[in-house]
């Protein structure tokens, strides 16, 4: 029998820890008694603790109750987990994974983990909203930012939200094999393995600053005729500079350089076609600057991992 404990504490996102534990509640359906996951939620404070959207759930015990061993320890995301510090929560994780064959968080969850200290030296992911927030509070970790779920050694972490049911899905396949986590994913009508990783849900490119500069005039203009040839020497005369001065300027302001800010436009708009219109893919390519829509469909696989015609059947 494995145990699986999930810690609760105020403000933390409900499904965040329903999605999980219903993925091992599920597969105790098809395992024998003595295989079953024993499931536990271990709260932060006594009583009932608030989720994020207003539920009220009253954990098995508090945190300090217990000094057992956990097969499987998981900490849930939501504004708790990553605008609030709880020092006894913090102290009381450092000893409890030391006790655990296997910790990990789910979504913003993974705040909770660094602030503990728990995150460095560790290739982790958490929510894509949230992924350079924790790359510049967590240094000392190795952030992927387009997995859907990250293993690296006894650590653990997911993706935002409902990508911590694509982690207990893995966890059910590592301990009683393929099959079996399949036979859960068909009861709860999700996919063993999702097309693509976070980037498909997250916009490649960030707002252009609202501040008027040479570099955000360029960027404007580039936006606004993405159907248009554009080089690194085009793009520095709109600027008035020379192409050296302009690719240095644009890639400290932009945080890309000036192709890379092309290309992330062009399949955020093709994205955004296809999202609400039923225009031929040719069409697309065509607005979007791609030009033709095997180059269209080269840059989604490398950057999305789905097809552009995947792409709309999956969000239109």
């Amino acid at each position: 029998m494995k145990t699986v404990a999930m810690v609760l504490f105020p403000d933390f996102l409900l499904l965040d820890m329903a999605g999980p534990l219903e993925v091992f509640s599920v597969a105790n359906r098809f395992l024998k008694a003595e295989a079953h996951y024993q499931l536990t939620t271990l709260g932060t404070e006594p009583g009932p603790l608030r989720a994020s959207n207003g539920v009220l759930v009253h954990a098995d015990r508090h945190i300090e109750q217990t000094d057992e061993y956990y097969d499987l320890l998981l900490v849930p995301g939501g504004p708790g987990a990553y605008n609030d510090k709880s020092p006894p929560l913090l102290n009381w994780l450092k000893g409890a994974v030391s006790r655990a064959e296997r910790y990990g968080s789910i979504c913003t969850g993974a705040f909770v983990l660094g602030h503990a200290g728990l995150l460095d030296g560790y290739r982790v992911t958490t929510h894509w909203n949230y992924t350079e927030r924790l790359i510049k509070g967590f240094p000392k970790a190795d952030v992927a930012t387009d997995q859907i779920f990250v293993e690296d050694r006894n650590l653990i972490t997911s993706g935002g939200v409902t990508a911590g049911i694509d982690l207990a899905l893995a966890v059910v396949a590592q301990d009683h094999g393929k099959t079996l986590a399949q036979n859960v994913a068909k009861v709860l009508l999700v996919v063993m393995k999702r097309q693509g990783g976070q980037a498909q849900f997250s916009p490649l490119m960030a707002a252009v600053a609202p501040q008027e500069t040479p570099i955000t005039r360029v960027q404007n203009y580039v936006l606004e005729h993405l159907d248009e040839a554009f080089t690194i020497e085009r793009m520095a005369g709109l600027a008035n500079m020379s192409a050296r001065h302009f690719a240095r300027l644009f890639s400290r302001d932009v945080d890309m350089t000036p192709m890379e800010f092309l290309q992330s436009a062009r399949i955020d708009c093709a994205r955004n076609l296809l999202e609400t219109s039923d225009l031929p893919l040719k069409t697309v390519a065509y607005k979007s600057g791609f030009g033709s829509v095997r180059h269209m469909r080269f840059l989604f696989a490398e950057k999305l991992g789905l097809t552009p015609a995947q792409y709309r059947e999956q969000f239109s």
